[in-house]
């Protein structure tokens, strides 16, 4: 008696397994690491090593003025200071110190606009490599590696996107 109403929702069942797989089986995939690709990329390497250089002048004057700091912390600390001294090495480390705050803080404002400039250019620039790829190898959806669970490494496109991002922005 149970098994009459059963039938027809299995046969209901198979029925969209089969065309699910069957649908499945005409969309290609691609699985891209973006992080990689993108750290990969000659104009990346060349970023990584150009940035610290830009700034190095500004982080040397930074790490003179800490040094200064600390030959006065040192001078105040040794008690061998008139009082007069000691109160012009007092407010000259005060003032030291709100420089270095400020040189600091401007460094750091810098160095974080300049990186999210370049992973901005970088990330919009692969975005376009990574379409163009997908449309020549035929490929209908590309995803993340970091969002699939599982995939083979034959649908991935990490390298090949990697070498096309350094063909279409070579290094000037």
């Amino acid at each position: 008696m149970f098994r009459l109403p059963l039938l027809p929702v299995l046969a209901v069942c198979a029925v969209a397994v089969a065309f699910s797989s069957t649908a499945a089986a005409q969309t290609k995939v691609g699985v891209i690491n973006l992080e990689k690709a993108m750290l990969d990329t000659a104009e990346m390497k060349k970023a990584m090593v150009d940035l610290p250089l830009k700034y190095k002048p500004k982080q040397d004057q930074l790490e003179k003025i800490q040094r200064e700091m600390q030959d006065l912390q040192s001078q105040l600390q040794s008690g061998k200071l008139s009082p007069a001294a000691s109160a012009d090495a007092e407010a000259r480390g005060q003032q030291l110190q709100r420089q270095a705050d400020r040189l600091n803080q401007d460094l750091q404002e810098e160095v974080t606009a300049d990186r999210n400039d370049i992973l901005m250019r970088a990330q919009t620039r692969m975005y376009e490599v990574v379409k163009k790829l997908a449309d020549e190898k035929g490929i209908d959806v590309v995803v993340t590696s970091a969002a699939a669970f599982y995939f083979k490494t034959a649908v991935e496109i990490t390298a090949d996107a990697t070498v096309a991002y350094d063909k279409a922005y070579p290094l000037k």
